[in-house]
Order: C-alpha cells, then structure tokens, then sequence
C-alpha cells in the first residue's frame, strides 16, 4: 500500500482550474436564461406561456437521457474527445437559440444545449487527472465554480439582455463555449490514464443497491423538487419585478442584493449543519421556508418589500440545500457507490428542471402567475412532509485509499485489516483499481492504525 503528498502537483492545479472554468462557463450560459427569457420571448413567434416554459426546462430533458450515456462513451473513446463533442453540440444549441425568431427554434436551440451533457465525463476526467489524496478538494472546487455561476449568471444575464436582447446572451454562450474548447485542447492536460472512479463515475453493479435505498430517493426526490420550483418560478418572478416597477434593465440590481444577502445568511445555518450535525433539520427547515416564501408569493401579500422578503427566504433556503443535499448524499452512498449515487441524482435534478419549467409554464397559462407559485408550494409541502423524520445521515466521510500490486489473497486479508479499524464503517476493495472505497466516521477513526495499513514498512 502507498500514501503519497496532498500537494497539488502542477497538472493538477491545471486540470482542475481548466476544468472548474469550463464547468462554470457552461452553467453561466444555461443559467443566464433564467431571469430574462420569460420577459423576451414574447417577441417569438407562436409564444404562449407554457411553451416559454418548455424552452426554460427543455435542457433538463436531453440531459438526463444523455449525461449517463455520455460518461459511459467517454469510457470507450476517451474524455476529452466525449467532452469537446459535448462543447459543440452546446455551441450550436447556443447559434440555433441566438437565431431564433419563433418559440419552436428556442426549444430546438435549448434542447440542443442540453444534449451536450458532458458533466459526468467532465468529472471522469477530473479524476482521471488527480490523485485520490486530492480528489475530494478536486470536485469541491467543480461544486464551488457552479455556485459562483449560478450568482453571476443572475446578474449578467439581466444586464446583457437588456443592452443586446436575448440574442446576445446566447452569443455570448456560444464565444464562452468556444473559449472553453480552447481551454480544454491547450490547458487541461492529457489524462495519464482512463478508469472507472465509483467515487465519480457511475457503477452498474451498484445501481440496484442505490435504487432500493429509501434514504437516497428522499435526496434525489429533494433535488428534483427544487430544481422543479426554481425553473418554474421563473416563469412568473421577471413579471413580478416588473410590476413591482423594477425595469428589465435593473433586474440584475435586485438579484445581487437578493442573492447577496441570502448567501450571507445561510453561512451561519450550513455551518451547524455540519459541525453540530443537525444537517437533517436544517435541510427540513429550508424546504420549509421555500414553501412558506411560495406561499407567500402566491397571495396578495407579495408586493413591494414583501415580494424581497419572499425572494431573499427563497433563495436562502435554495442555496442551503444546494450545498447541504450533496452533502447528505455523500454521507449515505455506500462505499464505491457515490459516483453512481451521484449519477442517479444528477438525473433527477435534470428532469425536475425540465418538468418545472414545463409545468410552470402551464399553471401560468391556466391560471396566472399565483398559480405556479401556489402549484409549487403544494408540491414543497409534500416534499417537506416526505423529509420530516428522515433520521440525520451518520457523520461519514469517504476515503480513497490506493494500494500497491498485491495478489488477491493479499487483498482478502486487505480488507478485513481495514474493516477492523476504529472509526472505518464500510469498505470495498477493487483490485483492478487498485483502490479500497472507505466510509469513515472521523470523530472515532483510529488514524494511526489507518495509516499502518496504507503505509508500507520503512526497510
């Protein structure tokens, strides 16, 4: 066995920096949408409220059908390869969208974008080009590069829509992309070696064991439901920022403030979620105060400062369980599941985006603008109900261990050692990997007997 330094090496810092960055730029391109295609399409030709809303959650639909199918080919022909056609299909979404004069050639331009589903092969890559020593910091600087975008693009898109229409967001999605392939061929460096990471990528040996888990459909139901109320409130909250008489213009003013201010108060929550284990009841919390800012919006009392009031309880709620259910799901995948945990709940996510934006947009169509806001309050509220007394995941952690060539008996007795350790709760042993996948229990690890198993005697 071997423990080698958790120094970032220089292709390392390369991999994941160009990796991050190609990751955000294409979030900022799908996110930008968000806040300002309600209000511009209706320019479009045959624009109806429900089809809007079927060009704000098309993406999710190609992407759930194709992001699994796309890290699997990148298995075969390599990531780059799998990644770079990814880029393009999200280009040419991008053209088609940006040229657009009907509603039809949107949905065609936003389905198009989502069928470049390369995250998993985005992530398969990362793996491939870090050591597992550094992999969990690896993906937490993927994760922290989406949230930055997420911010930017309720801003920018606002502003850059109203000084070059819609149109312009969508070119600008598409200079990004291209950029992005330039970052991927000359910056991101050719990957040493192409493997299956279980800690990453999807595991089909795994997935009947993930899918009967009760505990993990709670969390892929929780991202589904908010990931469907976000893309259908955006069918009715650019109207109400108007009518509360904030232009087009300055509608990226008031998401900053909003977002600002929400992101300062979920500091303080994430953080005795995690030291205090209480992640359970402060994710209980959120999805309670995303269905009473609903709620709210949905009734009279949700103009002038009322309608921030909700808003800012929204998104605070939003982005806590954006960083707490990955969490969760992380504690919970048995060892050399998460990547195929991960993979089923990305799938959901996509899908509540698709069907959010969809039904959002026929709420709006049938019965207005209270209508999707109550509509996605109901299903909070079952949502909630469904959390209540799910018990607080254990205070695991997962560790990567990378073993030396040792025969197979050797890797039997391998495993016992391991499963005997204090404060080491599942284990699973890939000798092809060469790899053991550990759950830990920090608080009562015996770090000194770990370190005797994966560290080879000094002769």
């Amino acid at each position: 066995m071997r423990k080698v330094s958790a120094l970032l090496l220089t292709s390392e810092r390369r991999a994941i920096s160009g990796l991050a960055g190609l990751y955000a730029s294409r979030m900022l391109g799908l996110f930008m949408v968000l806040p300002v295609l309600a209000l511009y399409a209706d320019t479009l030709a045959g624009s109806t409220p429900l089809l809007i809303g079927v060009a704000l959650g098309v993406y999710g639909l190609t992407q759930a059908l194709l992001q699994i199918p796309f890290g699997l080919w990148s298995d075969r022909i390599g990531r780059k390869r799998v990644i770079a056609i990814g880029l393009v299909l999200f280009a040419l979404g991008s053209i088609v969208a940006a040229l657009a004069d009907t509603i039809g050639a949107m949905i065609a331009g936003r389905a198009l974008q989502g069928s470049g589903a390369v995250a998993a092969a985005i992530m398969a890559l990362l793996a491939d080009q870090t050591r597992e020593q550094v992999r969990t910091a690896a993906m937490a600087t993927i994760g922290l590069s989406i949230g930055v975008a997420f911010g930017l693009a309720m801003v920018i898109g606002p502003w850059l829509a109203a000084w070059a229409g819609l149109p312009g967001v969508f070119w600008l999605t598409a200079v990004l992309t291209l950029v992005s392939l330039v970052v991927l061929w000359r910056w991101v460096p050719p990957a040493p070696r192409r493997v299956q990471h279980r800690d990453v990528g999807m595991d089909r040996q795994q997935l009947r064991n993930v899918l009967t888990r009760p505990d993990l459909w709670r969390l892929d139901l929780s991202i589904f439901a908010l990931h469907f109320v976000l893309m259908a409130i955006f069918v009715a909250v650019p109207f109400r920022l108007v009518d509360a008489g904030i232009s087009a213009a300055h509608h990226g003013l008031a998401y900053l403030a909003i977002m600002g201010l929400s992101f300062v108060a979920m500091l303080p929550l994430m953080i005795v979620a995690e030291k205090r284990q209480r992640i359970t009841r402060v994710c209980v919390l959120s999805i309670g105060a995303i269905t009473v800012s609903l709620a709210g919006l949905g009734l009279p009392v949700s103009d002038g400062y009322w309608l921030f009031a909700w808003l800012f309880m929204f998104f605070t709620g939003f982005n806590l369980l954006e960083a707490t259910l990955p969490s969760m799901l992380s504690k919970l995948a048995p060892a050399g599941a998460k990547g195929t945990a991960m993979g089923i709940y990305s799938t959901s996510q996509f899908l509540g985006a698709f069907l959010g934006g969809t039904l959002g947009g026929m709420l709006a169509s049938v019965g207005g603008l209270n209508a999707v806001f109550l509509g996605c309050a109901l299903l909070a509220l079952v949502w909630w109900g469904a959390m209540l007394n799910m018990p607080s995941p254990p205070p695991l952690a997962s560790e990567v261990v990378a073993l030396d060539d040792t025969g197979a008996d050797t890797m039997e007795v391998l495993l016992e050692h391991l499963a005997d350790v204090a404060g080491v709760e599942d284990v699973m042993v890939v000798p092809e990997e060469r790899l053991a996948y550990l759950k830990v229990n920090r608080q009562q690890l015996d770090e000194a007997a770990l370190a005797r198993l994966v560290t080879p005697p000094r002769t």
